[in-house]
């Protein structure tokens, strides 16, 4: 019976050979399966919700920024925002589609 097994573990596994050549597509697939795999399990370990709404110590956290950047990028309108009893709350999802679509050209921030 432990012969089948070990068969059963090598049928699994894809064979590798010292001649394969590994391209820069397949280390961004990896990369990009990587990053999902850590999302599916940060979010299977938060409960799977995360907060919709965030803190200004939580997104300078996020963009590592300090709290000047943060009132600037608020006051220029590039980082939308909600007032609540003198708490500033920032939507998270916002701040995703943010940190995406600069990603490419940081200097958008500026």
């Amino acid at each position: 019976m432990g012969a089948t097994d070990n068969k059963r573990t090598d049928e699994r596994k894809p064979r590798l050979f010292r001649e394969q050549l590994v391209t820069v597509e397949d280390l961004i697939d990896f990369r990009e399966a990587l990053l999902n795999d850590l999302r599916k399990l940060i979010a299977a370990t938060s409960g799977g919700v995360a907060k919709k709404w965030l803190k200004s110590a939580e997104v300078q956290e996020m963009l590592r920024i300090s709290s000047g950047k943060l009132q600037y990028l608020r006051d220029s309108g590039v980082i939308p925002f909600t007032k609540l009893g003198g708490v500033t709350y920032y939507d998270s999802e916002e701040i995703d589609q943010l940190m995406k679509s600069t990603s490419s050209n940081p200097m958008k921030l500026v």
